[in-house]
C-alpha cells in the first residue's frame, strides 16, 4: 500500500503516471484480489469516499485494471491511454492513421428526398433516466455519498434535507417521477420512441446488474413504439480480450426484451453484434442504426488490455459502414442513435467522421445522451472553414430525467415523413422539486419558435445543420441568445456562470462533432472534467462514480 501511495503521491505529469502504473504492475501480476485489496485500503485510509463506496467502485474495475496491467507494456503508448482515463495526464488528440473501407464509392448523383409540406409526424427522445430503485422519499438528501435519497446503514436518524417525492439534485430518479415521465409521453402520443441510454445507477455494486437490466426493459414496456441503445455500465470487454466477454448476458436480455420492438432481425444483431443494431421504422423509408458507444469510450478500461492497436473494437464501425450501405442502395434515410456524443472529449471520432463524410447524404439524423445536457454538435466536410455551407451533420443531445443535472426533461422532435428531417425540437420538463404526486410536465421552449426568428429561418425549412451553425453564429454576437442557451442545458435547474472564455469553449464544441477539433483542455488528476457549453459538457454523473474519480480524490487527499 505505501508503495501506491507513495507513486500516487508523486504522479503530476505523463512520465510519473507511467511510473505509477509501473509500480501497480507487479501487485496486479500477483492477482486481481492484491491489487482491489491495496486500493480498497488506501482509498479508505485517505478518506477518498466512503469506506462502502472505496469497496464497490474498486470491486468493479480493479479487476479489469489489473488485466490491463498484466497484459500491456506500462511504458507504451497504451499505458499512455489508460493514463488519459485514468488519471487525466498523457492526453493527446493526436489520432491514430487507420481508414475505414467502404465497399462502394459515394454516388456521383445522390438520392434527393423532397419534402411535399405534409404534416410532421412526432417523435420522443428520452436518456439518461437513472432510474433508482431504492430511492425513499425523506431520507437524507445530503450525503456523502456519490448518490443520496437512500437509507443507508450510516444515515442520520434525522435528515438534514430529506428527499422530496419527486427527486433532488443530489439523487437519481425515484421511479414515481420515471413513470410520470411514460405517461406524459403516451400523452404525446409520438409515433415512435428512441431512447439513448443510461438507465439505471449501480451504485456501489450493491444491485446485481441482470436484475437491474430487467428491471429498466420491464419499465420501458410501457412506452410507444421504442428504439434503444446500450449502455448499462462502462465495462464492456473486446471480443479480442483474454477473458470471457463479461458483457454477454446485456445484449442476450436486451435482444429479447427489444424484440417486441425492433423485430426479430435486429434482435439477433443486438445479441451478436456487441449491442449494436438496425431497424426500419414500421411503414417508412427510415432505417435507424443503433451503435454501441461503449467500444469508443474512454472510461471503458477494456480498451486497454492489449498493446496491438485495434481501431474498429469489436467490429462497430463496420457494422455502420454495412448497415449504412444497404441502406443508400435501398434508398433509404438512416438516423443514427447512440448513448455518447461522438464529439466528446472523452470520445476517439475521427472513424466515425469519415463514415458520416461518406454518408452525408443518407444520415439525415444523429441522436445522442450521456452528457444530461440540451446541447448539439455539427460536424463538416472541412474543419478547416467552418460555415453554414461547410455543415454535413448535426447531433442532438437530449437531456436527462436524473434531477442530479438540472430540472427532469426530454426532447419531442416534429419530424418531416417524406425527407425525415427534424422540423422542430422541444423541450418538456418537469420541477422535479415540487411536492406533489405525480410530478407535472410542461413544454419548455421550441427551438424553430426560439432560435428560428435569430438566424431567419424560412417557415419550411428543416433545422438543418446550416441551421444549427448560423445558430452558434448568433451566439457569438448575441450574448442575450447565448446565456438563454446557457440556461437550457440544464433546463434552468442548475445554471453554471459562462464568461467569454466559457463561451468561446462553448461555440468550439458544439462545431466539434469531430473529437480532435474540440476545445477540451484536460485536468491533470481526474480525466471526466466537467465543462460548460457544448457537446463535451461532462460529469461523473452520467456513469456514477467510478475508478478515476477515487483516484483523484485519493490524489486530493495526498495534496496533489
Amino acid at each position: 500500500m505505501d508503495v501506491i501511495r507513495l507513486a500516487l503521491q508523486a504522479t503530476v505529469d505523463c512520465p510519473s503516471c507511467l511510473g505509477l502504473l509501473t509500480s501497480l504492475k507487479p501487485i496486479a501480476v500477483s492477482g486481481d484480489d492484491a491489487l482491489i485489496t491495496q486500493l480498497t485500503g488506501l482509498c479508505i485510509q485517505l478518506g477518498a469516499a466512503d469506506p462502502d463506496v472505496c469497496a464497490g467502485v474498486v470491486q468493479g474495475a480493479g479487476p479489469v485494471l489489473a488485466q490491463d496491467l498484466r497484459q500491456i507494456n506500462t511504458t507504451g503508448p497504451t499505458a499512455e491511454k489508460l493514463c488519459a482515463a485514468l488519471m487525466g495526464v498523457c492526453v493527446s488528440k493526436v489520432v491514430t492513421p487507420f481508414t475505414v473501407q467502404f465497399p462502394k464509392p459515394a454516388p456521383a448523383h445522390p438520392r434527393v428526398f423532397k419534402s411535399r409540406g405534409r404534416t410532421p409526424f412526432r417523435v420522443v427522445h428520452l436518456s439518461d433516466v437513472h432510474i433508482d430503485r431504492e430511492y425513499t422519499p425523506g431520507s437524507e438528501a445530503n450525503c456523502t455519498k456519490p448518490i443520496c435519497c437512500r437509507d443507508f446503514a450510516d444515515s442520520p436518524m434525522t435528515p438534514t434535507l430529506p428527499a422530496g417525492p419527486n427527486g433532488n439534485s443530489n439523487c437519481d430518479s425515484p421511479v414515481p417521477l420515471a413513470d410520470s415521465m411514460l405517461e406524459a409521453v403516451e400523452r404525446l402520443n409520438p409515433k415512435f420512441s428512441i431512447f439513448t441510454g443510461d438507465a439505471s445507477f449501480p451504485l456501489l455494486s450493491l444491485l446485481p446488474q441482470e436484475t437491474s437490466t430487467r428491471f429498466i426493459m420491464r419499465w420501458f414496456y410501457s412506452c410507444s413504439p421504442m428504439f434503444s441503445d446500450t449502455s448499462p455500465v462502462n465495462l464492456f470487454a473486446r471480443s479480442t480480450s483474454n477473458t470471457a466477454n463479461n458483457s454477454q448476458w446485456v445484449f442476450d436480455i436486451q435482444s429479447a426484451g427489444w424484440e417486441r420492438w425492433i423485430k426479430e432481425s435486429a434482435a439477433a444483431q443486438v445479441d451478436h453484434d456487441s449491442g449494436s443494431y438496425a431497424a426500419l421504422v414500421s411503414g417508412t423509408n427510415l432505417r435507424i442504426i443503433a451503435v454501441n458507444t461503449q467500444y469508443w469510450y474512454e472510461q471503458n478500461f477494456w480498451l486497454y488490455d492489449s498493446d496491438v492497436v485495434q481501431p474498429d473494437p469489436n467490429g462497430i464501425i463496420a457494422f455502420m459502414v454495412d448497415q449504412l450501405q444497404a441502406a443508400e442502395d435501398a434508398g433509404e434515410r438512416v438516423w443514427v442513435i447512440g448513448h455518447i456524443p461522438i464529439g466528446g472529449g472523452d470520445l476517439l471520432s475521427n472513424y466515425y467522421d469519415q463514415v458520416l463524410q461518406r454518408y452525408k447524404n443518407t444520415i439525415v439524423g444523429q441522436f445522442f445522451g450521456h452528457t444530461h445536457g440540451d446541447q448539439f454538435s455539427i460536424a463538416y466536410s472541412n474543419y478547416s472553414q467552418q460555415t453554414a455551407q461547410t455543415a454535413v451533420g448535426a447531433a442532438l443531445i437530449a437531456p436527462a430525467l436524473t434531477p442530479n443535472s438540472g430540472n427532469p426533461a426530454f426532447k419531442v422532435y416534429d419530424i418531416d415523413p417524406d425527407t425525415f428531417e427534424v422540423m422542430d425540437s422541444s423541450i418538456f420538463f418537469s420541477g422535479c422539486r415540487l411536492t406533489i404526486l405525480p410530478a407535472k410536465w410542461s413544454l419548455y421552449y421550441s427551438a424553430r419558435e426560439t432560435y428560428g426568428p435569430l438566424v431567419g429561418l424560412a417557415p419550411s425549412a428543416p433545422l438543418s445543420p446550416a441551421f444549427w451553425h448560423n445558430l452558434t453564429q448568433v451566439f457569438e454576437t448575441n450574448e442575450t441568445a447565448f446565456q438563454m442557451y446557457n440556461t437550457f442545458i440544464s433546463r434552468g435547474g442548475a445554471v453554471s456562470a459562462c464568461d467569454a472564455a466559457c463561451k468561446n469553449t462553448t461555440i468550439c464544441d458544439l462545431r466539434a462533432l469531430r473529437a480532435e477539433n474540440n476545445c477540451n483542455v484536460p485536468t491533470p488528476g481526474f480525466s471526466l472534467r466537467r465543462r460548460d457549453g457544448g457537446a463535451s459538457h461532462e460529469s461523473d454523473a452520467c456513469e456514477g462514480t467510478g475508478i478515476s474519480r477515487v483516484m483523484s480524490n485519493m490524489m486530493s487527499a495526498l495534496g496533489q
